[in-house]
């Protein structure tokens, strides 16, 4: 059991930075092991900080693992789960939609360049609400501001689902106005979740950070999923349609009509936003979820300061060159992860055919929730595990970043070793990205102050850097060039 209380700053007659939320945690409370933190193997010279990692032939963590699920309340894990779904639902699933949204957007292909710059339009959300909080004597109250942020995101994928295909002139060329604005608000709803959905994650116990990224995850498998029901990713038939003079046979691609259109589509992802703020709605209100707060004093500004039992956040604190070198490295992860992957994916695949890529997009969005899954069983805050997986991922991303480069042609685009190759290199890069991400974030969360917001913060200056090198890599070089679908 825990007991929440408002009050003001201890020691001080008046508060002249706001209200002071803290919870006071009782002996109920499941808090991590001391050992859960460290940055070295020294507890056990005879093994191996990867065998630790593993958990193999380990009771004593076995029974850390048991303890950590009977110490938990589920409904505030499923309730988590929703919330995080809410946050990049929108831009993903209009991303996911483009094999549909270019045979109408006067743009053609050319429309993914132009919703990744809306897109990055959409970081004035998070620098509006940085500056408003730093500089503004009014500060935003961040639970009102979550629900107005996710009710942005709601409304604007029920009204792309019937204005998607609005078109206007614009400096006398016509182009799909009405699904670029749109999609800025999208934007706006995800871009913001960095650097206010995840802070207020904060005031909760470290385990439901873990199910919360399960659902940001699912942000991008669900409207996946419900593209493979509509009949997106299916490689169609090479359909005979014409025998020249000479008697060579002319053949065309033809696809499958969708099952159902965009419009229906949309109006799914409106009916998980709903979901994802009915979620939030009960996370912030329930007795029951504010009974599994950590022990923390949440001041405005999303200023935390946790207790000495939960994350033994003294004994941890890391140094100034350690806290930097996490910042710096969650900003390059999400510069390539969140900026960069999702524009050279179908150039790294396609080459090695359409049941490659099709393999390689549904399997790597698989990953992202299935890593933060594992996350809950094997747990992991070692600055050198991040480091490691780090450079893994970075060796991945040399790979399909080479593979991208030589398309058409890349090595082995002929063979199905090639195949293999592309697809599991995509599949274990975001896993492995998802996984390091979750650790890095944890560990932040332990030091307390501003650190989820520097986190959010530098996660969309990197990932808008990455999208802006990327668009003009792609439309303004020859760097990559897409590989034709023939027959």
């Amino acid at each position: 059991m825990s007991r929440y209380h408002r009050g003001r700053r201890a020691g001080s007659p008046t508060n002249p930075a706001g209200p002071v939320y803290g919870v006071i945690s009782t002996l109920d409370d499941a808090t991590p092991s001391p050992a859960d933190f460290a940055r070295c193997s020294s507890l056990e010279a005879k093994k191996s900080e990867l065998s630790l990692f593993l958990n193999w032939g380990v009771p004593q963590k076995n029974m850390e693992i048991s303890s950590k699920l009977r110490n938990r309340s589920w409904l505030v894990d499923v309730l988590a789960i929703f919330f995080g779904i809410g946050t990049w639902l929108g831009v993903n699933g209009t991303f996911i939609q483009l094999p549909l949204l270019v045979d109408e957007a006067p743009e053609g292909w050319s429309l993914p360049s132009y919703l990744s710059v809306m897109v990055q339009i959409g970081n004035l959300g998070p620098l509006l609400y940085t500056a408003i909080q730093k500089y503004s004597p009014k500060k935003l109250n961040d639970g009102w501001t979550i629900h107005g942020v996710l009710l942005v995101g709601a409304i604007s994928c029920l009204l792309t689902a019937f204005f998607y295909n609005q078109t206007a002139l614009v400096a006398g060329t016509d182009h799909s106005l009405a699904l670029f604005l749109l999609t800025c608000f999208t934007a706006l709803n995800a871009c913001t979740s960095s650097v206010l959905f995840m802070p207020y994650m904060g005031r909760f116990k470290e385990q439901y950070m873990v199910t919360y990224f399960i659902g940001e995850g699912l942000s991008g498998l669900l409207p996946s999923v419900t593209a493979l029901i509509q009949g997106i990713g299916e490689s169609g038939d090479c359909v005979l349609v014409n025998v020249t003079e000479s008697g060579e046979e002319v053949y065309e691609l033809q696809k499958t009509p969708p099952r159902f259109d965009t419009r229906v589509f949309f109006l799914i992802l409106f009916a998980l936003m709903v979901l994802a703020y009915v979620g939030y709605a009960l996370l912030n209100s329930l007795p029951l979820a504010k009974r599994e707060y950590a022990q923390v004093t949440v001041s405005e500004g999303n200023k935390y300061v946790y207790g000495e039992a939960d994350n033994q956040q003294e004994a941890e604190k890391l140094s100034k060159g350690q806290y930097t070198y996490l910042l710096l490295l969650i900003g390059a992860i999400s510069l390539f992860s969140n900026g960069m992957f999702g524009s050279i994916q179908s150039y790294s695949s396609a080459p090695y055919g359409a049941q490659a890529y099709h393999l390689a997009a549904t399997l790597s969005v698989i990953a992202n929730p299935v890593a933060c899954f594992m996350a809950m069983f094997l747990h992991f805050t070692s600055l050198r595990i991040i480091t490691v997986l780090s450079i893994l991922a970075g060796l991945l991303t040399s790979y399909v970043f080479t593979t991208a480069a030589l398309s058409p042609l890349p090595p082995l685009h002929d063979q199905t070793v090639g195949a293999v190759l592309v697809v599991t290199a995509w599949t274990l890069l975001v896993g492995i990205v998802s996984y390091t991400k979750l650790g890095i974030t944890t560990v932040m969360r332990a030091q307390g102050g501003q650190s989820l917001v520097w986190v959010g913060a530098i996660t969309q200056l990197g990932s808008a850097i990455g999208a802006v090198a990327i668009f003009f890599a792609i439309n303004y070089s020859d760097l990559f060039q897409a590989a034709e679908s023939n027959c």
